[in-house]
């Protein structure tokens, strides 16, 4: 039998998303003079343990949150001092006049962060508000009730074996319930997919289109260094039909966080985007920056970058969904955290307004009307169209971005709307010619496996594989046969490998290496690929990313 806790209100994922959410609801009980009692539940080791974002920050939405942050000491200390925009070719490049950019491009008054380190700082903010932060425990099930209403969920059990027998330091899971329960896990969460599944949530949207975000941190030599700087590249090493772009960002104490964003949509199964992003640092203008520099940190997540289109209904009876959970992320901007922050923000007023009223486990209505009222949704409508655009090429997509963010300034009556998800875009190998990617020179590019060793990821491997295929057939079968295996390929971190025993071939998962990116569970093109949490806290320990 599982032990059971209650709670008025249970939150999953303690990113910023989670964390705000948390603080609101005690800053509103300490309004209206009652207590609310909240618990956090978080996969990584720490809050921010699995925290990676580029990140350049609006901070408009901790400023509601948290007025004083300044004075609390939140990390945000980089401030933007110049945007680039860059149009790389393989050898040269082209700086888009500053006049020319588009208002989504510019980041005057924003700063360029470490979301760890401010997820980090927003946990001790919860905590000293009175909010229970449990790290290392993944909420593994959804709990449902008598009426299918969600009343909390199961954490996952602790020393089960791979073969699925209980070792001597085996412990069960527990049951937290909660009046209300939120669903903050970032992209792709593995209870929110269930969710949107479960009550149809997005009947009305168009599916999710996702990107890959892969980010080193490097320290680079101080006259190379511009605090401040924000530059951000389309173009090369990616063709003119894929969907990506590179960020460099020049952060505090001579660090540059470089990363690189493809889109999951990509139609060639012989593209690694890990490859290209190695690919991508050996472009002279990159190149001469990185030269001489140390690579320091290096992690991979999915983002949900379908904005506005592609958002689900936010609320089903005893709960909601926040985040990037939800896909709050403006992708025209690069952004999330701000609209993470406001979410949660709006979700803890419906629901401390709901509990005020002494109901529990309902819909909260209230929660999907806010956001419509709110400037988050205006900034999202503005932008409704940059990733349904930007999937038609990047010649068309730059021209009618541009139009509508430059010249119409976000006011145009006009949606376009993608209809086809990003697993059903890949086509077959034999389509395309192979890419014949360099090795790496281990100063500039690096491989898999150097590369997840700087991201301290780490599962005990006695647990069973979190990585689960529907039909273990499928691989060889038929991704091997049609797409060449493109497993190998999109996941960021070594997991998938096919390898032949006695003229056999079979697919190899190493768990052990996982980044929790979500990629696969994305990507895979029969959707046999199933990501499932983890003994708590394994994965990524990411360090001021």
């Amino acid at each position: 039998m599982s032990e059971v806790m209650e709670y008025d209100v249970v939150i999953v994922g303690a990113g910023p998303a989670g964390l705000a959410t948390a603080i609101r609801l005690k800053q509103l009980a300490e309004q209206q003079q009652t207590d609310i009692n909240v618990c956090i539940l978080e996969k990584g080791s720490e809050p921010g343990a699995h925290i990676l974002s580029g990140a350049v920050m609006d901070p408009q939405a901790l400023t509601e949150l948290l007025p004083d942050w300044e004075v609390q000491g939140a990390p945000l200390k980089t401030k933007v001092s110049a945007d680039e925009f860059h149009f790389l070719g393989q050898k040269g490049s082209y700086k888009l006049p500053h006049f020319l950019l588009p208002n989504c491009f510019h980041n005057e008054g924003n700063f360029i962060v470490s979301l760890g380190d401010v997820t980090k700082w927003l946990a001790t903010q919860a905590e000293n508000l009175g909010v229970e932060i449990f790290s290392g425990f993944p909420a593994q099930k959804i709990v449902y009730g008598e009426q299918g209403e969600v009343i909390g969920v199961e954490t996952g059990a602790f020393g089960i074996n791979k073969d699925g027998t209980e070792s001597d330091a085996f412990q069960p899971g527990m049951e937290i319930y909660g009046k209300y329960t939120v669903f903050a896990e970032g992209a792709r969460g593995h209870l929110g997919k269930e969710l949107i599944k479960q009550f149809a949530l997005d009947k009305d949207a168009d599916p999710q289109s996702y990107g890959l975000g892969i980010k080193e941190v490097w320290e680079i030599a101080p006259e190379k260094h511009q605090e401040g700087k924000v530059i951000h590249t389309a173009g090369w090493p990616l063709d003119r039909h894929t969907y990506g772009g590179a960020f460099l960002y020049h952060a505090g104490d001579n660090k540059i966080f470089i990363g690189m964003v493809v889109g999951l949509g990509y139609e060639n199964p012989h593209l690694s985007p890990f490859e290209e992003f190695q690919s991508l640092k050996t472009h002279p203008m990159i190149a001469k920056l990185l030269e001489g520099g140390k690579r320091i940190s290096y992690g991979a997540r999915a983002i949900a970058a379908g904005g506005l289109n592609s958002l689900p209904k936010l609320s089903f009876p005893g709960g909601v969904l926040v985040g990037c959970d939800a896909g709050f992320l403006n992708a025209s901007r690069i952004k999330g955290s701000h609209a993470a922050i406001k979410s949660g923000s709006m979700a803890a007023e419906a629901i401390a307004s709901a509990l005020s009223q002494s109901r529990q486990r309902d819909e909260l209505s209230d929660y999907e009307t806010s956001f419509k009222q709110s400037w988050l949704y205006t900034e999202l409508h503005k932008a409704r169209n940059f990733k349904p655009w930007m999937n038609k090429g990047l010649v068309i997509g730059t021209l009618m971005v541009g139009l509508e963010q430059k010249v119409l300034g976000g006011k145009y009556f006009w949606t376009i709307h993608s209809r086809t998800k990003d697993a059903a875009k890949l086509k077959k190998a034999s389509d395309f010619a192979k890419i014949e990617y360099k090795k790496p020179d281990g100063k500039l590019t690096f491989d898999r496996l150097s590369s997840v060793y700087l991201s301290n990821t780490n599962h005990n491997d006695n647990q069973p594989v979190h990585l689960r295929l529907t039909d273990p057939k499928i691989p060889v079968m038929h991704n091997l046969a049609h797409y060449a295996g493109p497993e190998s390929r999109y996941c960021p971190a070594g997991v998938y490998e096919f390898s032949e025993e006695s003229g056999d071939k079979k697919l190899v998962i190493n768990a052990q290496n996982c980044l929790h990116c979500k990629t696969c569970d994305i990507k895979d093109p029969l959707q046999n690929i199933t990501w499932v949490t983890p003994e708590g806290g394994g994965g990524p320990n990411y360090t001021s990313m």
